[in-house]
């Protein structure tokens, strides 16, 4: 305890609040606990004690005697003024209606002078200073007499109270006896108006303990319950999976965070994605002439280490060029011996310079969506597993196979990216067809429009039949091929755009990171589990030694108080 003795001169103190517990267990025993605090001092004595200690035993008098259920003994020496002595106003301040306080005068046979004797009378007899309960005058052994048999010894100190003035007490004020009897009753009415509060306080415990017990989860000291606690880690967490995909955020309280509102934040991105998509990914636009250039999305990709820093394609920003000048100079360094037509090359290296951008913007767009379900994960996981040693130690379990996920996810993307844009161009999608008819025809309708004027008589735009024909043939062949490859160009892009962005969700994005067999949503589950050897096991979901000690002591205590709660009734 650190206290200052003979025997153990480095002590650090006088006095300590740290509790020296003698129990004595027996049928004839009182059933009570007695706890002996230091006596209350004003004054320091030099080399022994302080102001700190004096203030030590201030505040450890005062807790003791606040509780309700705690009868106060105020242990009052014979031969000092009862005016002086503190613990008596302690005790007025925690029980005004003294229901509980007990003054016990000690030391009678230290009286020799009759009038100091009357004074101690008085004091019993409610003359002076009267308490509720009263005082009781008791003489115990000295510290200077010889250990003896208890009940003789007890007699002889009862002899005290058979001289004068003592005899002229009621019998039941003096004496140990006495004092044993009074106790007895008072705990007793103590006890019966604490029995209801004391109920209650019992069945609280028992519901705090419970619940505490509750938190840390089944037992995970064997390997089998060691994979039985990460057998419900893993479906408490596939329950939110499957929550989270299907967007049934009322399923969980964990959906309070929107980091786990996974499939909403996926579809917000592939919205974004598909709109940026249709404006940006193309190096050259159909709608006018010039070369316009595309603005690059500006979010990083999720900090993982899969991701290594590639020199993206900048996006080139030359002088204003006529989309028809760079077709035709694409048509004259590739073409064959042609008869009004052009070799199938042409249009692949026209595509592929005007999808330049595809995979910069896939892979940005991929990244995105690999962060969401990456944060998803984690949120996910700390729902489930509260214990912050396990759930580091999981994170650390799962890593490895998750990058690796997100790469075949990100080089799925990379490989839709590569088939369109180095294949050879191909769809058998109709509207291919209706988009080039509509070119060609809006192609004419312009030049036309050029030409026309308005009729005084009817009112509507008149064309002269020879310009139209001069609009249809007045065209020389590299100009009539360069219309032809521009327009097939135009209406083929408009029909693979729609279409990789369908596929880079479906193939990259749902199959590889979603719902597909492989996805990394599904990698924490039962097998993982099973898969696990004894030392992987032992690491992850062992018990720490702390929580061994808790575990025990709390159900200890649920035991004590089980039994507490069947002995209240």
């Amino acid at each position: 305890m650190g206290i200052k003795t003979p025997r153990n001169p480095g002590g650090i103190s006088t006095f300590t609040e740290d509790v020296l517990k003698i129990e004595r267990c027996g049928p004839d025993e009182d059933y009570l606990t007695v706890i002996d605090v230091p006596g209350i001092f004003r004054n320091t004595t030099q080399g022994v004690t302080t102001d700190k200690d004096r203030q030590l035993v201030e505040r450890m008098v005062k807790n003791y005697i606040r509780d309700s259920r705690t009868v106060i003994l105020a242990i009052l020496p014979c031969n000092v003024d009862i005016a002086t002595q503190e613990i008596l106003a302690f005790a007025e301040e925690v029980d005004p209606t003294g229901e509980r306080t007990l003054g016990i005068l000690t030391k009678p046979d230290f009286l020799k002078e009759r009038s100091a004797k009357a004074v101690v009378c008085d004091l019993v007899l409610s003359k002076r200073r009267p308490l509720t309960l009263g005082c009781y005058v008791v003489r115990s052994r000295g510290g200077d007499e010889e250990d003896s048999d208890g009940d003789a010894d007890l007699l002889h100190r009862e002899d005290t109270f058979k001289d004068e003035p003592w005899t002229s007490l009621p019998g039941h004020k003096t004496g140990i006896k006495a004092l044993r009897v009074c106790l007895q009753d008072l705990l007793g009415q103590i006890a019966d108006k604490a029995f209801p509060k004391l109920r209650s306080e019992t069945r609280r415990k028992l519901t705090e303990k419970q619940e505490e017990l509750a938190s840390l989860g089944p037992a995970r000291q064997t390997g089998r319950q060691q994979q039985q606690f990460l057998v419900s880690v893993v479906s408490n967490f596939q329950n939110i999976v499957i929550a989270a995909l299907d967007a049934d955020y009322s399923k969980n309280q964990a959906f309070a965070d929107d980091n786990l509102r996974l499939i909403t934040e996926v579809i917000n991105r592939t919205d974004e994605f598909a709109v940026d998509f249709e404006a940006y990914a193309h190096t050259y636009s159909f709608q006018s002439i010039y070369r316009k250039k595309t603005s690059s999305l500006e979010i990083p990709p999720p900090d993982l280490p899969l991701f290594e820093n590639e020199e993206d394609e900048e996006i080139d920003e030359k002088s204003s060029t006529h989309c028809d000048l760079d077709i035709t100079q694409m048509h004259r360094r590739s073409r064959g011996v042609e008869l009004g037509t052009f070799g199938p090359q042409v249009l692949s290296s026209a595509f592929q310079e005007q999808s330049i951008y595809w995979q910069k913007m896939a892979t940005v767009y991929f990244s995105k969506v690999i962060l969401s379900v990456h944060k998803f994960i984690l949120g996910a996981l700390g729902k489930v597993c509260h214990e912050s040693r396990i759930l580091d130690e999981l994170i650390s379990g799962l890593m490895r196979d998750l990058l690796v996920r997100y790469k075949d996810g990100m080089n799925r993307a990379i490989h839709l990216v590569d088939i369109e844009r180095h294949k050879k161009p191909y769809t058998l999608n109709h509207y291919f067809n209706e988009n080039l008819q509509k070119a060609r025809k809006d192609r004419i309708d312009k030049v036309v429009k050029e030409k026309a004027w308005s009729d005084g008589n009817t009112g509507h735009q008149v064309v002269k039949l020879d310009d139209i024909s001069s609009v249809v043939n007045n065209h020389s062949n590299a100009q009539h091929t360069s219309e032809e490859i521009h327009d097939i160009l135009q209406a083929y892009y408009k029909v693979a755009r729609k279409r990789f962005v369908d596929n880079i969700y479906h193939q990259a994005v749902d199959h590889c990171l979603l719902s597909g067999p492989s996805s990394p949503l599904t990698l924490f589950c039962e097998q993982w589990v099973l898969d696990l050897s004894d030392e992987k096991l032992q690491l992850i979901a062992s018990e720490s030694r702390a929580t061994q000690e808790r575990r025990q002591t709390l159900q200890t205590a649920l035991q004590d108080l089980a039994e507490a709660i069947e002995i209240l009734g």
